[in-house]
């Protein structure tokens, strides 16, 4: 599990098409430190698994259905990502509980810069949207950040100045994909709520 509190930039290093899948290699001094194989890292917020660890660098092979519904397919040579490792039992949750499995994909619309923050306006697609709600928890490239207003189909937020300087948000421009990930909760409330409609038809 993780908590969507990106912990650095990293960068894409290598990039190697298997086919069927992709192998990445990526650096990140911070998220390399004590890793070991089979650690789970967070690329963008989605999931993958640590196949080799060398120095700052690790190496993560990514599924054709992961490309499919996550932004990954897009990194190149490097491409900034933003990377964290799992929160550990016991430590603070500082931001929400975020899996690490991408729900979407959305689309950078329009930045509006003010003095002190930004707000950014994001595409929903619109299987995601009765998940979103105003002031609730979305993850966006693997960043926990709460909906300031919430459309049919998009949203926005806002970011202060060091999530700006600190993720891929702070160089992402309109047009840009990025990976969505809906609050977890709403998913079991909804499951929970629908269980048994069906039943008796």
């Amino acid at each position: 599990m993780f908590t969507g509190i990106v912990e650095e930039l990293g960068e894409v290093t290598a990039v190697e098409n298997l086919g069927d899948s992709s192998r990445f290699r990526l650096r990140g001094p911070v998220v390399t430190e004590g890793a070991r194989h089979g650690d789970s890292i967070a690329v963008n917020g989605v999931c993958l698994t640590v196949v080799e660890h060398e120095g700052d660098e690790f190496t993560a092979d990514v599924m054709a259905e992961t490309l499919k519904r996550s932004s990954l397919g897009a990194l190149t040579l490097g491409s900034r990502v933003n990377l964290e490792r799992p929160t550990a039992v016991g430590a603070r949750l500082g931001g929400h509980i975020v899996q690490g499995h991408v729900d979407g994909t959305g689309e950078i619309l329009a930045r509006t810069p003010s003095e002190h923050w930004e707000i950014v306006k994001i595409s929903l697609p619109a299987d995601l949207s009765r998940y979103v709600v105003e002031k609730g928890s979305i993850t966006v490239d693997g960043i926990s950040l709460t909906v300031v207003e919430a459309g049919h189909d998009h949203f926005t937020v806002s970011l202060i100045p060091t999530t700006l300087a600190l993720t891929t948000l702070g160089l992402k421009q309109p047009g840009d994909p990025v990976n969505l990930e809906v609050d977890v909760i709403a998913k079991y409330v909804e499951r929970l709520l629908t269980a048994g409609q069906g039943a008796g038809k």
